[in-house]
């Protein structure tokens, strides 16, 4: 230590002997030594940048391991190498302002803080780095690592910032967190989106509500396609037309959204669409109905079995059949049902152990809904979308064959012709 003193002091011992004032001898040795101190930082820090951290470099990067790779990316090897000049100035600064009291205390203040704020960053390259390997594995793809690298990085600020408040004032860590207790309203107030945020994305995590991958639709924002990105104030989903929108994470557990998840998860997505009947078309069927039915090869085993029951009852309950409407008697409309039911049943996309139903709901003034409900066994939009249009296709090209009528609203030709046929009909009457 007396041998660094004697280096530090020797130009002042140098200008003293040529007979140079003694305050200006001091103050010229004081600014010949932050020049010496800056140059040697400096030279040090280049070498550690350019040499050391060069060779780490290189070194991962023949590494079979990526969390190294990573690493050097958030300039791990960066941060940890300026603690080297960081230990020069703080053995050498002393001594270099051993007469000067007042700036060494404002020096200690502020490597401290440094240091702190250093430490803080390097936990951050660390998590980065760990969040970033943690998004090359597959396991991982589905979690808001986002998110949850911001949760952290929150309270190593506020560690940081409690550690800095204590050097600042002198005050134990415990002192902080009163003060900070203390003033917790206007805390409150102005960090309050953040606060939401952050507990918004716990909960979301916790209870599994949102995946990175899933398909949500959340009307109140517009949304419709697969989130992207989970982070500590928004949520990113990607529309199915390549256009991005931006929801607050905590609207998704204030708000009511829409979670594909469990279709995506499942065995089969539904289909749920129906065609309409006219009513008027709904009908009883005689003897040369049913046998012109029968041709459908689909249905053909059950009209014969079907109508053997029914001829069986109304032969055993003497019913008169001059008149149709007595007795029991299949319809049109029954019989298309059991086709669609036969149909999908026969049908190789879909999901035979799922809920398949078709069935009729309540009359509306569009005529009677016969409703298709089943599952396709694929799941990918296209081939779902191509799958339901097949089944329809077929259906609406079938209704004809059993004397039924779809409805559809007239549109203006349908109107101009009825008015052009009354027309020509009061002509010939005339």
């Amino acid at each position: 230590m007396e041998n660094m003193i004697d280096i530090i002091c020797f130009f002042e011992d140098l200008f003293l002997e040529y007979g140079m004032n003694a305050v200006l001898a001091q103050y010229l040795n004081l600014l010949i030594n932050i020049v010496a101190l800056t140059f040697i930082v400096f030279a040090i820090n280049y070498v550690v940048k350019h040499f050391v951290i060069e060779a780490i470099s290189a070194f991962t990067n023949r590494t079979k391991t990526t969390i190294d790779d990573f690493l050097i990316k958030s300039n791990f090897p960066r941060y940890i190498g300026r603690f080297v000049p960081i230990y020069i100035v703080y053995e050498l600064f002393p001594l270099i302002f051993i007469d000067f009291p007042k700036i060494l205390e404002f020096f200690f203040y502020t490597m401290k803080i440094y240091i702190i704020i250093l430490v803080v960053w390097i936990c951050r390259s660390v998590l980065r780095s760990t969040r970033n390997y943690l998004k090359t594995r597959s396991e991982f793809n589905d979690k808001p690592l986002e998110s949850f690298s911001q949760i952290i990085m929150i309270f190593l600020w506020i560690i940081g910032l409690m550690f800095m408040f204590s050097v600042i004032t002198g005050k134990s860590v415990i002192g902080f967190a009163i003060s900070l207790g203390a003033a917790s309203a206007v805390i409150l107030l102005i960090f309050k989106d953040t606060i939401l945020g952050l507990v918004a994305s716990i909960q979301v995590s916790v209870n599994d509500i949102v995946r990175i991958g899933d398909w949500i639709t959340f009307q109140k924002f517009g949304a419709d396609g697969t989130v992207t990105e989970i982070n500590l104030a928004t949520v990113r989903v990607q529309n199915w037309d390549n256009t991005y929108t931006t929801i607050p994470t905590y609207s998704l557990i204030s708000d009511s959204f829409q979670n594909w998840r469990g279709m995506q998860e499942s065995p089969g997505r539904r289909i749920k669409r129906s065609v309409f009947i006219k009513q008027n078309s709904v009908k009883f069927l005689g003897p040369e109905d049913i046998a012109k039915l029968k041709k459908i090869q689909l249905i053909a085993p059950y009209l014969e079995n079907r109508q053997s029951e029914i001829d069986k009852y109304n032969e055993t309950n003497n019913i008169d059949k001059s008149v149709l409407i007595n007795g029991r008697n299949q319809t049109n409309l029954g019989i298309f049902r059991k086709y669609a039911d036969s149909y999908l049943q026969d049908h190789s996309a879909i999901h035979k152990e799922m809920y398949l139903i078709v069935r009729h709901l309540a009359p509306t003034p569009n005529g009677i809904p016969l409703e298709i409900l089943c599952f396709s066994r694929d799941k990918r939009w296209e081939n779902f979308e191509y799958i339901s249009a097949d089944i329809f296709d077929h259906l609406i090209a079938a209704i004809p064959y059993f004397d039924l009528q779809l409805f559809e609203a007239p549109s203006g030709d349908d109107i101009r012709n009825f008015l052009s046929e009354r027309s020509n009909l009061l002509i010939n009457q005339k």
